[in-house]
């Protein structure tokens, strides 16, 4: 069980011999018979995918004039050193790799304090509206803590909803650029996308924990996102609001609904991690978890579940997948269960001392870059080239950053994103908490339950089978408020959960099949708004 969490480390002695190792092995490939490393100089570098790609073909090509292949880690690494060396010292601040990413949407236009999209025939011609969007810092109280925020709404109509996205762990909000312009395309909505504090471009101050119990250590970790994110609200002076959440985005979302009630309109948890329990990630007196499923995370070819097809007499209709599956974990939970695999005792011994990847990423130095190309070949080579190397640019530049929000993961998660304080167990309660206390005239108001969505991938390594236990926790509580709760809570109630499979989508759904994500997303945001209108005309 986690025990101490240093913030600065040396990386054990076998573990640098490992990589030095590894270093040669790879020059060594690439060594002609003179002595020297080949390849000209003036190469420009090419994106660890389209490497990774050249490389596959060199293997099949069987010409004679083949060099030589390279190592083991080649094929987990395949930006070379060179090109590795180059994007670190040419390298982008954060800030304008973000831009770059966000150049990417199409329609929306940036506003400055002049509106400029006035100007602008894209902007003025968008047949979903007059959309603008801003990039701003919101400052929150203390020092050192304000959130990287993008804001898009539109300019010539009244908006009375609002959506807000939550990107999962040591990510940003870039990587919702294929999101942003479908998902608000809807009358009335105004969206947000806040970088969580400590990570992307929002501020890093010093991650600490103060609190000794394991229970204490998991809220006072929960809270250090999720109270920026409540000030950040009061800040926009936002009433209620949809929450969607991507992984931790997810978790922490529901942390927020729990102990800030009354916010929320709806809640969308895209593969959000820490549903399950496991024993052995809850329970102190037991070691760490020994294997899981989050190794899929770094060896999943999204390519490969981009294009792939229904097996032959399968059933490619969403509605009837989720049914089976929902079927099938109801009679053995491990069916739909991605497979597990045992974690290392070296990523065990790094997890608990909290070293996170990003740590090795920044120690690496120049190469760096060749580190996240890991991911990043992987992770995005189903995307256009220069999606693809925007991306790319964009992960590099967010992960060398200094460490902060990232230190609190060990103490949410287990090894193997195993939650300390499983959802699960939490569930049932989200909408159902005190919103007015007791006095002595008035008993106490409660919320009566909000919509809540659970969204996976149809290769996610996450566990859909607590997607579907979670939707039947939310369900039982629903028909225990309709039985027990007042004549009142009963009229008001307005609790429901669901899952949706997104055909050919892993855990990054919301990019890996985005049309199919946003559309489901879209359809969500238009329900919300309806009983959002039908509510308010009940009160005029």
């Amino acid at each position: 069980m986690l025990k101490t969490y240093p913030t600065s480390f040396l990386l054990p002695k076998r573990l640098k011999l490992v990589s030095l190792a590894a270093r040669f092995d790879d020059q060594k490939s690439n060594m002609t018979t003179d002595g020297t490393i080949s390849g000209p100089r003036s190469q420009q570098p090419m994106l660890a995918s389209q490497r990774a790609q050249a490389s596959a073909q060199s293997q099949t090509s069987g010409d004679s004039d083949q060099k030589p292949q390279r190592g083991a880690m080649g094929a987990y690494f395949p930006l070379g050193y060179k090109e590795a060396a180059q994007q670190w010292w040419t390298s982008i601040s954060s800030r304008q790799a973000e831009r770059n990413v966000l150049s990417l949407i199409p329609s929306l236009r940036e506003a400055d304090g002049a509106e400029t999209w006035q100007a602008n025939d894209l902007a003025r011609n968008d047949p979903f509206g007059q959309r603008v969007w801003r990039s701003s810092m919101v400052q929150l109280s203390g020092k050192n803590r304000a959130l990287n925020e993008l804001s898009i709404h539109r300019t010539d109509e009244q908006v009375d909803d609002t959506l807000v996205m939550l990107h999962g762990y040591g990510a940003g909000l870039g990587f919702f650029y294929k999101n942003f312009e479908p998902l608000s395309r809807g009358k009335g909505w105004q969206l947000y996308a806040l970088d969580m504090l400590g990570m992307g471009n929002s501020t890093r101050p010093p991650f600490k924990i103060k609190t000794t119990t394991p229970k204490e250590k998991i809220a006072e970790a929960e809270n250090w996102f999720i109270d920026a994110l409540e000030e950040w609200r009061r800040v926009r002076k936002i009433e209620k609001f949809t929450l969607m959440g991507h992984s931790l985005g997810g978790y922490l979302a529901v942390s927020y609904a729990l102990k800030y009630p009354g916010r929320l309109n709806k809640l969308i948890l895209a593969s959000p991690v820490g549903i399950p329990e496991d024993p052995w990630a809850v329970n102190a007196d037991m070691p760490e978890p020994g294997e899981s499923t989050m190794a899929n995370e770094f060896i999943q070819d999204q390519e490969s579940i981009a294009n792939s097809k229904p097996a032959p007499g399968g059933d490619n209709n969403n509605f009837m997948r989720a049914r089976d599956k929902k079927a099938a974990a109801a009679a053995n939970p491990n069916s739909t269960t991605p497979p597990k695999r045992p974690l290392p005792s070296w990523l065990v011994w790094l997890w608990d001392a909290n070293v996170s990847p990003f740590s090795i990423v920044r120690m690496t130095g120049p190469l760096g870059p060749r580190f996240v190309s890991g991911w990043t070949s992987r992770r995005f080579n189903h995307l256009p080239p220069d999606e693809k190397e925007a991306l790319h640019t964009y992960s590099y530049s967010l992960f060398r950053q200094k460490g902060s929000g990232e230190y609190a993961l060990p103490y949410i998660l287990a090894p193997g994103a195993f939650a300390r304080s499983p959802v699960i167990n939490r569930i049932q309660d989200v909408g159902r908490q005190v919103v007015k206390p007791a006095t002595e005239t008035e008993p106490a108001v409660r919320e009566t339950g909000f919509p809540i969505v659970f969204m996976y991938g149809d290769n996610d390594w996450m566990d859909v089978a607590g997607g579907f236990a979670a939707e039947e926790e939310v369900k039982q509580r629903i028909v225990k408020a309709l039985l027990n709760g007042t004549e009142e809570e009963k009229r008001r109630e307005g609790g429901s959960a669901k899952v949706v499979i997104v055909s050919k989508a892993g855990h990054h759904l919301y990019i890996d099949n985005a049309d199919e994500f946003n559309a489901y997303v879209r359809k969500e945001m238009e329900e919300t708004r309806a009983q959002g209108l039908r509510e308010r005309a009940m009160r005029s």
